[in-house]
C-alpha cells in the first residue's frame, strides 16, 4: 500500500525519528530471537545510523541480537565468476557496514553487549540465493532501512528495468546507478569509470517479500525526483524499482523539506 509521506525540516531530524523507531521495535523483539536490521550504504541513512549509536548508548541496551542485514556489495570478476571487492576498499559495503554501523554501535559496550562479528552479513556473489535462505531461516528481515537511487530509482543495486520477482543475484550496474554513486564515494575523484561495474544485490522480491516493515528514507533537492516518483507510485514500476516500497508490509516514507519541495508551514509536526 502507498506510504503516507512524513515531511520533517532536515537529514538529521529524519536520522532521530528512524533511529527511535528501530529502538521501538528492536525492544519489542521476541525473547532470544535475532532482529534483522536491512542497512543500505551510502549516505542516506548517515544520520540514522549516527542517532541510532547515540541513542542506543544512553539507552544501555544489549545489542547481542542485533544483526546487520547489507542489501549489496561491489563485485568485480574473476576467471572463476565474480568475488567480493576488497573489503579494505572505502567504497566495499563489507567496511561501510563495520566502519559506519556496527563499529559505533559496539563503542564503549561490554563484549557479551556487542554485535557480534557474525552478525554482520552480506550476499556472497559465489552464491547469492544462499542468502535469500539465510534471511529467510533468521525469519526474514524486521525492519528494512532503504533509499532510492536520485538518478534512476535504483534501491540496493536493483537497476531501472529489474523484475518484480527478482531475488538476490549479481548485476550490471548501468552508468545512471553508477553516477550515482560517484556523489556517495568521493575516492572515486568524479570517475566513472572508478566505479565497479558489477555488484551482488538483494532483489526487489527480497525486499517485498523477506521484510516485515520498511522505512525509506530521501532527503536534499537530488532526491527530489525520487521523491515524486515514490509518492506518486501505487504499485511496483520498473523504471524506478525504488517505488517497491508501496508494495511492502508496514511502509514508512520520510522526506525532508528539500527532497518534498515544500515550504516550511508544511513540514510534519
Amino acid at each position: 500500500m502507498p506510504a503516507i509521506p512524513r515531511v520533517l525540516p532536515g537529514p538529521d531530524e529524519i536520522g532521530a525519528e528512524v533511529a527511535a523507531l528501530i529502538v521501538h521495535r528492536y525492544r519489542r523483539r521476541a525473547p532470544g530471537r535475532q532482529f534483522l536490521l536491512g542497512c543500505p550504504g551510502g549516505r542516506s541513512l548517515a544520520s540514522t545510523y549516527a542517532h541510532l549509536a547515540r541513542l542506543s548508548a544512553a539507552a544501555e541496551l544489549d545489542l547481542s541480537d542485533l544483526v546487520v542485514v547489507m542489501m549489496d556489495e561491489y563485485v568485480e570478476p574473476t576467471d572463476a565468476g565474480f568475488r567480493a571487492v576488497d573489503p579494505m576498499l572505502a567504497h566495499s559495503c563489507r567496511r561501510f557496514g563495520r566502519k559506519e554501523i556496527v563499529e559505533p554501535l559496539n563503542e564503549g559496550r561490554p563484549a557479551d553487549r556487542r554485535i557480534g562479528p557474525d552478525r554482520l552479513w552480506l550476499p556472497d556473489p559465489a552464491d547469492p540465493s544462499a542468502y535469500e535462505d539465510r534471511i529467510a531461516a533468521a525469519g526474514g528481515v524486521d525492519l528494512f532501512l532503504l533509499a532510492s537511487g536520485a538518478g534512476d530509482g535504483h534501491v540496493a543495486f536493483n537497476p531501472p528495468g529489474t523484475d518484480a520477482a527478482a531475488r538476490t543475484r549479481v548485476v550490471a550496474l548501468p552508468d545512471s546507478t553508477r553516477r550515482d554513486n560517484l556523489a556517495t564515494f568521493p575516492t572515486f575523484d568524479g570517475r566513472l569509470d572508478a566505479v565497479p561495474r558489477h555488484g551482488v544485490t538483494v532483489g526487489v522480491a527480497t525486499i517485498r517479500e523477506r521484510s516485515a516493515e520498511v522505512v525509506m528514507v530521501l532527503h536534499g533537492v537530488d532526491k527530489r525526483r525520487a521523491a515524486e516518483r515514490v509518492t506518486g507510485a501505487t504499485a511496483y514500476d520498473p523504471e524506478w524499482p525504488a517505488t517497491v516500497v508501496v508494495e511492502c508490509r508496514k511502509p514508512h516514507l520520510y522526506l525532508d523539506r528539500a527532497a518534498a519541495a515544500c515550504p516550511a508551514s508544511a513540514v510534519s509536526s
